[in-house]
């Protein structure tokens, strides 16, 4: 994704940032450390391989994530947030937050204990 030349406000570009299903779920499973595209595929679960590997691209192209490669053999890919990606988080973090409020007013305490949330 290119970043656009004209936005209305600077929410438009945080917005392009992080915008759909994916990317803040990328963002909030790289927040507990960095992970490898294996392990990220194993828990985000619904997420196909390219899908995946399209925002990593597209997340690491904003800065937001950088990525280390160990030479050994077999090669493998160790993905992190950066210090911008670390600032963005918070956003995604409040925004978990809005929803753990939403989900006990609507009473799905359940769904939020299986998951740990509560």
């Amino acid at each position: 994704m290119k970043m656009r030349n004209e936005y209305t406000c600077p929410l438009e570009l945080t917005h392009d940032i992080i915008k759909g299903k994916w990317k803040p779920i990328i963002l909030w499973e790289l927040s507990k450390g960095g992970s490898s595209l294996s392990v990220l595929k194993k828990s985000i679960r619904g997420i196909s391989q390219k899908m995946l590997v399209q925002h990593l691209k597209e997340l690491q192209e904003w800065g937001m994530i950088g990525k280390t490669i160990n030479d050994s053999y077999p090669l493998k890919s160790n993905y992190f947030l950066t210090k911008r990606g670390k600032k963005i988080f918070e956003a995604v973090s409040i925004m978990q937050d809005v929803g753990i409020e939403m989900m006990i007013e609507d009473h799905r305490e359940e769904f939020l204990n299986e998951k740990g949330l509560l």
